[in-house]
């Protein structure tokens, strides 16, 4: 995809999380390319990744419409890849991993270290985040040596707001968000240290529990009028 199509599906899932664009609200491509000073391929893109992931839904023959959101939709796909992501967690400890994916989650560590230590978080920091979260994940995927798992969260992913690669923060409430993502990242730790002690039922349990942060999403979406605050963080398809 193209930078301006990036830059367009980024706020485009800010404006859908927000409730600025409420679920029925019509999207068009020439007046959203206009809104946005773009041509219109970015922004058919755009369109396309965001019906992909479950946000949109084609309109008769023209155009799309936010999907009508509810708390159920968003926390039984975040609890699917719970136990997607646990059963990952433990087929990678009872594997073992090998010495360059423990590298990497080490160094996802300290890199998060450096984050929360300071005692506070900016946006920028939550992008950088974003990015070490990613790459953490993957490689607890990648290190279960199951495809079926792979192919599963992809098919999950589909499912709004339910990919890892997505964060949702309040950032007119930072000094909260800074205790959940901070809690996050030493679960983080939590589970680096069981996979390192081939700990598979422990290794399981923080992951499944770890996906419960991203409910957050849930409590955006239960509260959609005091949600102007709310940013996505989402790197685009």
């Amino acid at each position: 995809m193209s930078k301006h199509g990036q830059t367009i599906l980024v706020a485009l899932r800010k404006m859908i999380a927000s409730g600025e664009l409420a679920g029925g609200y019509r999207l068009m491509e020439v007046p959203t390319a206009e809104r946005f000073g773009v041509s219109r391929m970015p922004v058919r893109m755009a369109f396309r990744t965001l019906e992909q992931e479950g946000l949109l839904v084609r309109h008769g023959g023209k155009g799309f419409q936010v999907r009508t959101l509810s708390v159920e939709d968003i926390t039984g796909a975040v609890e699917v890849r719970g136990v997607l992501e646990g059963l990952a967690a433990r087929q990678c400890a009872e594997r073992g991993l090998a010495p360059e994916a423990l590298a990497t989650l080490q160094e996802c560590l300290e890199q998060g270290d450096a984050l929360f230590d300071k005692g506070y978080i900016t946006e920028q920091d939550l992008e950088a985040f974003h990015d070490l979260n990613l790459r953490f994940h993957q490689v607890i995927v990648d290190g279960s040596g199951n495809p079926a798992i792979a192919e599963a969260l992809a098919r999950n992913d589909h499912r709004p707001f339910a990919s890892v690669s997505a964060l949702a923060f309040d950032r007119d409430d930072m000094a909260r968000e800074y205790r959940r993502f901070n809690f996050a990242h030493m679960q983080h730790h939590s589970l680096v240290d069981a996979l390192r002690s081939r700990q598979g039922a422990r290794a399981e349990g923080i992951m499944r529990e770890h996906a419960n942060a991203t409910l957050r999403y849930a409590e955006v979406f239960g509260a959609a009028s005091a949600a102007v605050g709310v940013q996505v963080i989402s790197k685009g398809a």
